[in-house]
């Protein structure tokens, strides 16, 4: 017998995993929680689903094993430890949490209803983590010595949209977003590599000088006026990790999240239009971009209107030679894929360790190290302070 899901929030990103939670041959049923009436009707019809709530607090009172939170980025942690002390396994889109206390909460509930639960952390199945994790693995770069990541996209890129889909008629009170709070996709690339931890952050905000009054004190949710910011992190085996997440950026080319890793043996190195295996051998490099580059897939006519060109390759993108494709479902051939193959692989996370009672990679306690060292920069007022980034046992 399988189980039942409840999607709980039936927006655009929730419409790349439904399709798959429907597909996967150890779910019985998928419902969905809108609070939106219009939309919430709307996406039922679209994928079939006979069973549709008004509220997460009516998903929570349904007999339905799961819940996958796709609502917006600041709710999730509360809701979160709503649905795992209403009984349920938890998905939970990124971030996990923004506080200190709503990550302690959260750790604590996951300890106490000894439920699943799980982040959907994308950047975990990006082809640059997995191509790093397993030579990392191999021992092929030494000792681990610095890396870089960042996410990088410009509000322009179909955010404004976004928000406005979102957020209703007060969207710039939301779409100033802290960007330390979405550090996740950087993070969760290298913690996930090495296995350290990270100890100390410091960070540095740039200033935003647009116009559309999106990054206001007087506007902003949080009182943030910084679009841009940079964090600098100590890491536990003694390596250092600078991190940029960027909303004013004059770049539109390949991908928006990117990792650069070096040790005392080889390096791998990504910008733009390249990614290249090092070592310490002059002239001994490897052009791996055709090893990471990922298969495209088509784009229902649908999504490539609602869709920025740019905002397009990260929610329909096949998977790359590095994927293994082997482990997922027959079922899920010709089906959506998203964000560098990572959403197929999410969703067979969720379901199997749902099914087995085994941790996912992307569990609570990796969730909770995920997030901790933007909450702390937000904590210490994003413009140069610095602090212990580890505040609980995790």
């Amino acid at each position: 017998m399988g189980i039942r899901i409840g999607v709980c929030g039936a927006g655009q990103f929730a419409s790349s995993f439904i399709p798959l939670f429907q597909a996967h041959p150890l779910v019985d049923e998928v419902c969905i929680a809108e609070v939106i009436p219009e939309r919430r009707t709307a996406q039922a019809a679209r994928f079939g689903i006979a069973r549709t709530y008004a509220s997460l607090d009516e998903l929570c009172a349904s007999d339905v094993d799961a819940i996958a939170l796709f609502t917006q980025r600041w709710l999730h942690g509360p809701q979160a430890v709503q649905a795992l002390r209403a009984g349920k396994h938890v998905y939970s889109a990124v971030p996990a949490a923004i506080t200190l206390e709503e990550v302690r909460d959260l750790v604590r509930a996951v300890e106490e209803t000894d439920r699943i639960y799980m982040t959907g952390e994308t950047s975990y199945y990006y082809p640059v983590a997995l191509y790093c994790r397993e030579r990392w693995r191999r021992e092929d770069f030494g000792d681990f010595v610095y890396a870089e990541a960042e996410y990088l996209y410009d509000m322009s890129h179909g955010f404004y949209g976004a928000y406005r889909y979102s957020g209703g008629p007060d969207w710039k009170r939301t779409a100033s977003f802290p960007p330390m709070l979405y550090l996740t996709l950087s993070t969760s690339m290298l913690l996930s590599i090495t296995g350290a931890r990270l100890t100390r952050v410091s960070c540095l905000g740039y200033v935003d000088r647009a116009d559309d009054g999106v990054f206001r004190k007087d506007v902003s949710l949080w009182q943030n006026e910084f679009s841009n910011e940079t964090a600098l992190i100590r890491t536990s085996d003694g390596g250092m990790f600078r991190v940029n997440v960027f909303r004013r950026i004059g770049v539109a080319g390949g991908s928006s999240v990117r990792l650069s890793f070096y040790g005392t043996r080889a390096s791998f190195e990504e910008q733009t239009n390249a990614r290249v295996w090092n070592t310490l051998t002059p002239d001994d490099q490897e052009d791996v971009r055709s090893l990471l580059e990922c298969r495209p897939i088509p784009i229902p006519e649908v999504e490539r209107e609602r869709l920025s060109a740019v905002l397009r390759a990260e929610f329909f993108t096949g998977v790359s030679s590095v994927h293994p494709i082997a482990r997922l479902p027959a079922s899920f051939a010709g089906l959506p894929n998203g964000h560098y193959g990572s959403h197929q692989f999410l969703v067979c996370d969720f379901v199997e360790a749902v099914t087995s009672g085994r941790q996912p990679p992307n569990n609570v306690w990796m969730a909770a190290r995920y997030c901790l060292p933007g909450i702390v920069c937000a904590r210490v007022g994003q413009t140069g302070g610095c602090a212990p980034g580890d505040p609980g046992p995790w």
